[in-house]
């Protein structure tokens, strides 16, 4: 896979860790929007499905919301950011469940860490409470979809 940019930015010439200063950023809007799976079988996928009224998703939707708005507690190099919008949509396919996050922030730094932040503390809460009935259950394709805002303009992942 082809890098976009020609450094790593939280490395400084030394290749010792860094916070990027992000002091002489605009403030403007950001989107970031990212998605996952988790592979599930079909029986349990059929036993979410049937729940109440979502309760399995209104708790992994709650816990990727909390999880984004704490991206600096789990990504030691991350800006705290104020969010001004996190959604999480859920949506059966074969033999899995895709998580799609978009994370809108209007700061100076973009919230791409805070989207993907999102699908995988969602994910993780799904897989807690199906962990009793299908131990085969898996994460994975965790990615960034799409970006928007900022100096480096819009990105999206082409298909």
């Amino acid at each position: 896979m082809a890098a976009d940019g020609d450094s790593f930015t939280h490395l400084d010439a030394s290749g010792s860790a860094r916070m990027v200063d992000v002091s002489a950023k605009p403030v403007t809007r950001r989107e970031a929007r990212a998605s996952c799976r988790i592979h599930l079988a079909e029986s349990t996928l059929d036993r979410l499905a049937a729940l109440p009224k979502g309760d399995a998703i209104a708790v992994a939707r709650l816990a990727g919301i909390q999880a984004a708005k704490r991206t600096a507690d789990w990504i030691p190099l991350a800006h705290p950011l104020p969010l001004d919008r996190v959604d999480l949509d859920f949506e059966r396919e074969a033999g899995a469940l895709r998580v799609r996050s978009a994370v809108v922030a209007t700061a100076r730094t973009g919230a791409e860490m805070e989207a993907l932040v999102a699908c995988s503390a969602a994910a993780l809460a799904i897989y807690d409470m199906v962990k009793a009935v299908d131990r085969a259950a898996v994460i994975t394709d965790l990615r960034m979809d799409a970006k928007s805002g900022g100096r480096s303009g819009d990105w999206s992942r082409q298909p």
